[in-house]
């Protein structure tokens, strides 16, 4: 890992995304009258989740803390993209602080922030 490494991943959620989510957080029922139009902030935050754990360090990745300033809603069914850009790397403590972004198909800046996690060994 250097100064720069990115990583991103693209998706969209839709209707049935949003209906699974709120139905493991136990906010919504199938008497629900009012679906959801826009994706739920919790979910946009999980593609971050993802690309730390799964990308960029990778597995074993612990994070230490997260802070996502969310500008636009973002609409169902809309393409996504989630990018973590490494901006800082401390080895002798295994720190590393990352730029998160994640903008819409059309390039609306969706939210922003930081992350910093403790990488894996070896």
């Amino acid at each position: 890992m250097i100064v720069g490494d990115h990583a991103q991943v693209t998706r969209r959620f839709g209707a049935a995304d949003v209906a699974d989510f709120t139905a493991l957080m136990g906010q919504a029922g199938p008497s629900d009258p009012k679906p959801a139009d826009t994706v739920p902030e919790p979910l946009i935050g999980a593609l971050f989740s993802y690309l730390l754990g799964v990308e960029l360090p990778g597995f074993g990745t612990n994070y230490l803390k997260q802070s996502l300033h969310f500008h636009a809603p973002a609409p169902l069914d809309t393409w996504l993209t989630a990018r973590v850009q490494i901006t800082r790397l401390r080895p002798e403590k295994r720190l590393v602080d990352l730029a998160t972004t994640c903008h819409a198909a059309d390039g609306t800046l969706i939210c922003d922030g930081r992350a910093l996690v403790l990488a894996p060994s070896g």
